[in-house]
């Protein structure tokens, strides 16, 4: 057995390194991206600046914040995860905090709100994705004291790491791991719907376009294309380009493209029809690593997060740097709310920043 997992591995770096040299060669023979020539040949011009200004401090972590998610019904509620063990709920335009869940560990690496607001999740380093009732989770904190709540269903199923959960609906939920899976859960029965094999490296992000369709990013360097309406379990399609492990990826607006963001410094935009990358940001500067990436509500933008303290504004059609967002510390998540009126950045300052 371990001559062939030792015949396996040796195929697979033989295969990223044709990997790439032929992306290499791409790159070479063609300097200008797709979108940006096409953005060209019709006179289109990105904005010569734009005016984001932090409008608010969310003060109540007291360790490095890994996660964070707005809720998709109510505009202004978030929930983010960080390493002093709490889950918090906040009301990101008063600055109150809604709720706060003491965690059974700190070790937390991701964490969702559900559509309908009722739920959030979370999970790391124990392998499992816990879920909360928001109803029971209020009933809790009523008490006197500092109250441990148990969550309401425990997913266990994973061989590795929690790296990343999205509730699909409030019925199911997916969840990321690093044991290069990913999968698709009924929350009510406490059931795996589906497991997604493919990946080979620790899968790191996931997006997910309509409840139909999602997207992964792995350490493989590569991103996957999945389809939860069929009954499969193997991707629809892959795409490559990165160097290095790809930490982030998140679907455009309009579900025809995703973005990506690497340890390799660079972003980059791939088309879904033509299973094609059509267009690269970056890096702003070298040897900085790309945590996160969020398009702006119209697509037009697309923000990004770096291991270097910054969080970059880039014009999606021409690739262009169109503006800074400096920070204290490593930046290490952002999201955008859903009338794309603020965006929140997360960091290991132990401070979230809502920007509008």
């Amino acid at each position: 057995m371990d001559n062939i997992a030792d015949k396996i591995n040796a195929c697979r770096a033989h295969i990223d390194t044709m990997q790439h040299a032929i992306q290499d060669h791409v790159e070479r023979a063609e300097h200008t991206p797709v979108l940006q020539q096409v953005a060209h040949q019709q006179g289109y011009k990105p904005p010569v600046d734009i005016r984001i200004t932090q409008n608010r401090l969310l003060r109540g972590h007291y360790g490095k914040i890994y996660a964070m998610q707005w809720c998709p019904s109510v505009a202004p509620f978030l929930v983010s995860a960080s390493q002093d063990g709490n889950l918090i709920l906040w009301n990101a335009m008063s600055g109150n905090k809604i709720h706060a869940i003491p965690l059974r560990s700190a070790w937390v690496m991701s964490c969702s709100y559900s559509q309908t607001g009722q739920a959030v999740a979370c999970g790391g380093l124990e392998n499992t994705c816990f879920i909360y009732r928001l109803r029971e989770a209020a009933q809790g904190s009523q008490s006197t004291g500092e109250v441990r709540i148990n969550p309401s269903v425990e997913l266990a199923g994973h061989d590795g790491y929690l790296s990343a959960c999205r509730f699909i609906d409030d019925t199911q939920i997916l969840t990321a791991s690093g044991d290069s899976t990913c999968i698709l859960w009924n929350i009510d029965r406490r059931s795996q719907l589906q497991t997604f094999h493919g990946h080979y490296g620790d899968v790191m992000s996931i997006s997910v376009n309509d409840g139909s369709t999602f997207v992964s990013g792995s350490v493989d360097a590569s991103v996957k294309l999945w389809d939860l309406r069929q009954r499969g379990t193997q991707s629809v399609k892959t795409f490559r380009g990165h160097s290095a492990d790809v930490n982030s990826v998140q679907f455009f607006p309009d579900g025809n493209s995703f973005a990506t963001g690497s340890d390799d410094s660079s972003c980059r935009l791939f088309d879904v029809r033509a299973v094609s990358q059509v267009n690269r940001y970056g890096p702003p500067s070298s040897n900085v690593g790309v945590t996160s990436v969020v398009f702006s509500h119209s697509g037009r933008i697309l923000f990004s997060g770096y291991d270097d303290h910054n969080c970059v504004a880039w014009d999606t059609a021409t690739g262009k740097q169109i503006g800074s967002l400096a920070h204290d510390s490593r930046v290490s998540c952002l999201g955008l709310n859903t009338d794309g009126k603020a965006l929140c950045t997360g960091s290991w300052d132990a401070f979230l920043r809502i920007w509008c």
